[in-house]
């Protein structure tokens, strides 16, 4: 039977045994491992560090935590079944985790069934906070939206009239896709959009979608693609000079996951959100970047950021509620404010969405290695809207 109150676990423990017995707190991990490993692997490392830095010192009101951790393979059904298994038999307090939006979707509907806390770590779409949000469910990642409005801050002031874009077929990149174009013709109407690519994510076949967008002729394409897809598109659209004159605005390039792949082949001048570790110098990232260096002898990744302010998110939430009650939990997590290594972040009660942001910049080569330059960073506070238009997109409670 789960406990309704953490803290009395210990406590009966000492009435018991007459000593203190750290009582463990549990909770539940669901990511996409095995598909996704360049994201997940140093997101595993992100989360493993800060659950050894909370545990160093004390653990949540004197309770060491513990995260059970269980791989989706990307597909929806099974991050279900590994959140029931989760929840019924590991007495896991909350769900954390998940990467492809189709996946944190459906575990934010089994939150929402089953009226259990839910912090979605990674996936983007905008309909996880918005038109499918729950009381249950909250988000620490600058969704499509916001990663949107950051770049089209900066493709509004090019001069490129006509624009195509392409995008792995599924939720992420229709989202992603939809509120770019939605946005940057809101600030450009004179906008052409003459071209769209939905390659199937994982498997795209290179050749044909460049070949497509080249014919479309446009002035700046719009890419969401990631991952391996990424390399393949960019050096089919290298071999047959598609970047040539023209400017590409692109979601997540920037991060050294993706950006470190492409190597000597990296495009030079691409609007990029990213990750750039070698240049940020504020306090609370060389602090993290000392750490995560001096445990893995490796620099990090977005990934190892997200992971690691997932879980030191999830410990203060538990902390601030005392309690592993779904409802404290959200009571504790709206509003919250806390430190991470890009600065302070909140929870807003809104929407559930954490003020989280984003680096901005360019694309350049470096000693044969993608990097990113002229970056800036955009904290999520200054890119999302207000409260009157959440409620017209988000449910009812």
């Amino acid at each position: 039977m789960r406990r309704s109150r953490y803290f009395l676990g210990a406590a009966l423990a000492v009435m018991l045994c007459g000593t203190a017995h750290s009582a463990e707190i549990k909770i539940g991990e669901i990511n996409s491992y095995s598909l996704l490993p360049a994201f997940t692997e140093p997101y595993r490392k992100g989360w493993q560090l800060a659950v050894e830095e909370i545990n160093a010192k004390g653990g949540i009101n004197g309770n060491k935590i513990v995260v059970i951790s269980r791989d989706d393979g990307g597909k929806p059904a099974d991050a279900q079944t590994a959140a029931n298994e989760l929840v019924s038999s590991e007495d896991v307090v909350m769900l954390t985790g998940t990467f492809l939006s189709n996946v944190g979707l459906a575990v934010s509907d089994f939150a929402n069934q089953k009226k259990v806390f839910f912090l979605a770590a990674e996936p983007l779409t905008d309909a996880i906070t918005w038109a499918k949000g729950n009381r249950y469910t909250f988000r620490l990642r600058p969704s499509n939206y916001m990663q949107a409005a950051m770049l089209v801050e900066e493709a509004a002031k090019l001069p490129a009239r006509r624009w195509a874009t392409i995008a792995p077929n599924y939720e992420y990149g229709q989202s992603a896709v939809a509120v770019f174009k939605k946005l940057m013709s809101e600030k450009r109407p004179d906008i052409q959009w003459v071209d769209e690519q939905w390659p199937p994510q994982g498997k795209i076949d290179a050749g044909p979608v460049v070949q497509a967008l080249a014919a479309a002729n446009p002035e700046a394409i719009l890419n969401v693609t990631f991952g391996a897809d990424l390399v393949k598109f960019v050096r089919e659209g290298n071999t047959r000079g598609l970047f040539r004159d023209r400017t590409v605005v692109s979601f997540l390039t920037g991060e050294p996951e993706y950006l470190d792949p492409l190597k000597e082949e990296t495009p030079v001048g691409w609007i990029v959100t990213g990750y750039p570790w070698y240049s940020i110098k504020t306090p609370e990232h060389e602090a993290f970047l000392k750490a995560y260096q001096a445990k893995y002898n490796d620099y990090p990744r977005l990934g190892s950021v997200v992971g690691y302010q997932t879980i030191k998110s999830a410990a203060a939430i538990l902390a601030k509620a005392k309690s592993d009650d779904p409802e404290k939990l959200i009571a504790a997590a709206e509003e919250m404010s806390l430190p991470s290594p890009f600065g302070e972040i909140t929870f807003r009660k809104i929407d559930h969405q954490s003020t989280m942001g984003a680096f901005v910049g360019k694309t350049a080569l470096k000693d044969g290695k993608g990097i990113m330059v002229d970056s800036v960073y955009r904290s999520g506070s200054g890119y999302l809207p207000g409260d009157a238009e959440v409620e017209k997109m988000r449910p009812k409670e």
